[in-house]
C-alpha cells in the first residue's frame, strides 16, 4: 500500500517539507469529492444515523462465552499442537508476538472489560476501543475494498460498511493471518469478517453486534458469534498504555522469554 513520502531537506540552516501526495481516488468512488477525505456541507446528514452514543461494554456472563470455530485440515491440526505445546509448559502460551500487542479483529470487538466508542462522522465510522488505545476505521462513502494484493495485512483489516435502516453492515478482509481468532485458533489469508450492528428493539440501551466470519481454507463452516453491549451514557475512555510498565521474564542464558 503506497502511502505520501514525506522529503525533509536543510535549508540554510532551516528545515522545509515537501509532501507528494500519491493517494488515489479509492474504488468504487466516482471522484474524489465523494470521499471521506471531504467531510464539509456533509454533517447534517448524521442527523438521520440512529443514536450510539455514550461508551458500550460487552454484556457477557462467564458462562455465556461465544461459541468456538470449527477448524480443519492443516488449521485444526495446528490448533491442537498448540494445545499439547501449552500442557507442556505448565499452561503458558509461548507467543509469536509481544504480550502487550492488541489481540486485532475479530477478537477486539469481544473484551469483557474495557469499553467501545462508535464516531459518526462523514463517509466513515470510526471504532474506538479503550484496551490498547485501538482505532478502527470503517468506510462508508461507499469505496470498495482494494485488490487482495494491495492490502497490507493489520491487526483490523480493511473495513467498508453501508447503513440497512438503522443497522450498519461492516464487511472486513486484510486481516493479519498471524493473528488468533481464539485462543490457538488462526485463519488463513481469506479470513472474512461481516457484522451487523444495532440497537436492541427492546432496549435502546444494549447495542448487538451480529458477527459472521468466514475462511474457506481454515474453516468447516462459518462462525456465527452474536455480541451485545450496554450503554454508559456519560462514560468515556480512559487512557490504557500496556507497556508503560511491560516486564517479561529473563532465563539463565539472559534471553528474553514470552516474545
Amino acid at each position: 500500500m503506497k502511502r505520501a513520502i514525506l522529503t525533509l531537506a536543510l535549508l540554510t540552516g532551516a528545515v522545509a517539507v515537501q509532501a507528494q501526495v500519491s493517494s488515489p481516488v479509492p474504488e468504487g468512488l466516482a471522484a474524489a469529492e465523494d470521499s471521506a477525505g471531504f467531510p464539509q456541507g456533509r454533517y447534517a446528514e448524521l442527523d438521520a444515523l440512529p443514536d450510539w452514543g455514550g461508551i458500550w461494554f460487552v454484556q457477557r456472563s462467564r458462562d455465556a462465552a461465544p461459541s468456538q470455530p470449527q477448524l480443519q485440515g492443516e488449521y485444526l491440526a495446528m490448533l491442537e499442537q498448540w494445545r499439547e505445546e501449552v500442557r507442556a509448559n505448565n499452561g503458558v502460551e509461548m507467543r509469536p508476538r509481544g504480550n502487550c500487542s492488541p489481540p486485532g479483529l475479530p477478537r477486539i470487538m469481544m473484551l469483557p472489560q474495557y469499553p467501545y466508542e462508535f464516531l459518526f462522522t462523514p463517509g466513515r465510522v470510526t471504532i474506538n476501543q479503550e484496551a490498547w488505545m485501538q482505532t478502527r476505521t470503517v468506510w462508508t462513502d461507499g469505496r470498495e475494498h482494494p485488490h487482495p494484493d494491495d492490502i497490507d495485512p493489520s491487526y483490523h483489516g480493511h473495513s467498508i460498511g453501508h447503513w440497512e435502516g438503522d443497522t450498519l453492515v461492516i464487511d472486513t478482509v486484510g486481516i493479519s493471518a498471524d493473528l488468533e481468532i481464539d485462543d490457538g485458533a488462526r485463519h488463513s489469508d481469506q479470513f472474512r469478517l461481516v457484522e451487523r450492528i444495532h440497537l436492541d428493539p427492546d432496549n435502546p440501551d444494549v447495542l448487538v453486534n451480529e458477527m459472521r466470519m468466514t475462511d474457506p481454507e481454515a474453516f468447516a463452516e462459518p462462525w456465527e458469534v452474536t455480541m451485545r453491549y450496554a450503554r454508559d451514557r456519560h462514560g468515556s475512555l480512559i487512557e490504557f498504555q500496556c507497556s508503560e510498565n511491560n516486564r517479561n521474564p529473563v532465563d539463565e542464558n539472559g534471553e528474553t522469554q514470552f516474545l
